[in-house]
């Protein structure tokens, strides 16, 4: 016992020397400028152009119905697409041309008559009242035949409209008309669109319009100069498509719960007249990308390389963390797009850490695995 004690109190102490801190292991990437091109991402529904209502200016009975006079059926522009029976409008075309030749005949005999007052009355053989009569006659005759010919023009034009043509070329949305059934005059027989161009109403964040070729000022629609391009893609029979167009004009009013502001993007020939795509038909729905300004000198990192709204972490040469305040263009996808706050050949840490602090040294992997 008394041994143990007299070890214990002449042995060599032990100095306690802590462990050294060791670095953590991040992964970082070096930073280029490059070209980029800023893109906007939204959706919307495809809508016709052109929208109407067929409508007849005639009343009777329908004889004739186009085959094509149906929900979905193609048409070109000036084809005849209902007839209704003519034969009341050509009796009636008949009456007109009787009343014009009628009153015709009047005004001719009318003129004579005040031609040959007129001579008599050099002589005074007619009174002057009968002058007047002869004159007003003539005057009445005229506007008879010049009321003759309106009602004429107006019968042919009726006994014309018997026959309904496509104001355009397009396509049938909704038919309310078969043969036997009478129509009146102004009554809705069809719903048609053109299928000319296809328009797309997008919703945009406000702030991302000012990376946007938009008509947003005064008539600024009229000009030549075609607004952002538009690509489009849905899936339609069991495959993805694309069809491309162009920005044509903004709404006019920004909406007041969204603070959304509505584009509208057109196509031409949506439904493929030239075989080469596939139909971009009435009531998709359209994931849209709207091409907007190149940017030069950008850098793009994976958005988890931000550390809060607008800061990143740089490794500098000595291994160390320095926080550096950036400035975001544009959020896409998984990727920021950065245009300053940052120089080309910098590494910005991309891995994360749970408390970051300026100045903190760390190990990189790609330095690690070289010196191992």
């Amino acid at each position: 016992m008394l041994a143990a004690v007299v070890i214990i109190a002449t042995g060599r102490r032990v100095q306690q020397v802590p462990p050294d801190a060791v670095a953590p292991l991040v992964q970082a990437t070096e930073v280029q400028p490059r070209v980029v091109q800023l893109r906007v991402r939204t959706h919307g529904t495809v809508v016709p152009r052109t929208e109407s209502e067929l409508v007849p200016e005639v009343a009777g009975p329908v004889v004739w119905v186009s085959p094509s006079m149906v929900s979905g059926g193609f048409f070109e522009a000036g084809e005849p697409l209902l007839r209704i029976d003519p034969r009341d409008h050509e009796a009636a075309l008949e009456r007109a041309r009787a009343a014009v030749a009628r009153a015709r005949s009047e005004h001719t005999r009318a003129r004579k008559e005040l031609e040959r007052r007129r001579g008599l009355a050099t002589s005074n053989a007619v009174s002057e009242s009968q002058l007047d009569d002869a004159e007003n006659d003539m005057t009445v005759a005229a506007a008879v035949l010049r009321d003759g010919r309106a009602a004429l023009g107006q019968a042919e034009r009726d006994l014309a409209r018997t026959e309904i043509l496509a104001p355009y070329r397009g396509r049938v949305r909704q038919e309310m008309v078969d043969v036997g059934q009478f129509v009146a005059r102004g009554q809705a027989i069809a719903t048609l669109y053109a299928v000319d161009f296809a328009e797309v109403r997008l919703p945009i964040p406000d702030e991302e319009l000012a990376h946007l070729d938009l008509p947003l000022m005064y008539r600024e629609a009229e000009s030549d100069d075609p607004g952002s391009r538009v690509i489009l893609r849905a899936r339609f029979a069991g495959r993805e498509h694309t069809w491309k167009g162009d920005v044509v004009r903004t709404e006019g009013e920004i909406d007041p719960r969204t603070r959304m502001v509505h584009v509208v993007a057109r196509v031409a020939d949506p439904y493929g007249r030239n075989g080469t795509q596939a139909p971009l038909s009435v009531g998709l729905f359209v994931e849209a990308e709207i091409l907007g300004e190149s940017v030069k000198g950008a850098f793009v990192l994976p958005r988890s390389a931000l550390r809060g709204a607008d800061r990143v972490l740089i490794v500098d040469g000595e291994s160390r963390l320095r926080f550096r305040e950036v400035g975001i263009l544009q959020f896409s996808g998984d990727e920021v797009v950065i245009g300053r706050g940052l120089e080309p050949g910098e590494r910005v840490c991309l891995s994360p850490l749970e408390a970051p602090v300026d100045g903190m040294r760390v190990r990189l992997v790609g330095e690690t695995e070289a010196t191992s």
